[in-house]
């Protein structure tokens, strides 16, 4: 029996506290050198096969240390690009736009990424559906990379390709942010805004939403 009013302390095990710390300093680190790296690639307001190719071996490298989103989905995106050998001109326009969204970031606010407050969704956003739809994906996508979006939906009775009138849903990826109008995919966004402001059957809406309507 404790005697009234006494606090109890529960001790944490100490090697459980320094490991905690030793991870988080390292995804600090990691992160920061991310950072650091990205503003390198960027600088000349270019980028090129050689530096993709050096950024997966970065980002392989460090897929082991530390559980940051930013880091797998990056990692996935670049072994996309690379899977058949040549990375083309718009996926380098791509990749520089997602480098420098990162280079102009402080560390503490990285996590704000994940947000895509000012794209131009339907409000609300309506309820899916796959048979006999047109789906276009544009951004970068948590879910995984373009052609797996593209598949689940394939899988569903839907079609997929590129943005036309023909398109009845477009969606967006998460890691987008307040400035996808300056963005590689923003005209193409843009483009979708204006035909479903003229009337054309076009839905826009978050990775989030899509997803939720996927079969678990």
């Amino acid at each position: 029996m404790k005697p009234p009013g006494r606090l109890e302390i529960r001790w944490q095990n100490p090697h459980d506290f320094y490991n905690r710390v030793g991870g988080d300093r390292i995804a600090s680190r990691q992160i920061d050198e991310l950072i650091g790296i990205a503003r390198a690639l960027v600088a000349d307001n270019q980028i090129n096969q050689a530096e993709v190719e050096f950024l997966q071996k970065w980002l392989a490298a460090n897929l082991h240390i530390s559980d940051q989103p930013v880091v797998r989905v990056l990692y996935e995106r670049v072994t996309e690009m690379l899977s058949d050998g040549t990375v083309d001109d718009s996926e380098k326009a791509e990749l520089l736009d997602t480098l420098n969204q990162f280079s102009n970031r402080d560390i503490g606010g990285l996590g704000e990424i994940l947000k895509s407050t000012s794209l131009p969704l339907n409000d609300p956003e309506p309820p899916l559906t796959f048979a006999g739809q047109r789906y276009c994906f544009t951004g970068t996508f948590n879910f995984g990379c373009r052609k797996e979006c593209e598949r689940a939906v394939e899988n569903l009775g839907a079609e997929v390709g590129s943005l036309t009138q023909k398109t009845t849903v477009l969606v967006v990826g998460i890691y987008a942010t307040d400035s996808w109008k300056h963005s590689s995919f923003g005209n193409k966004i843009m483009k979708a805004c204006e035909w479903r402001d003229s009337g054309l059957p076009i839905s826009i809406v978050s990775e989030p939403h899509w997803k939720g309507y996927l079969p678990r």
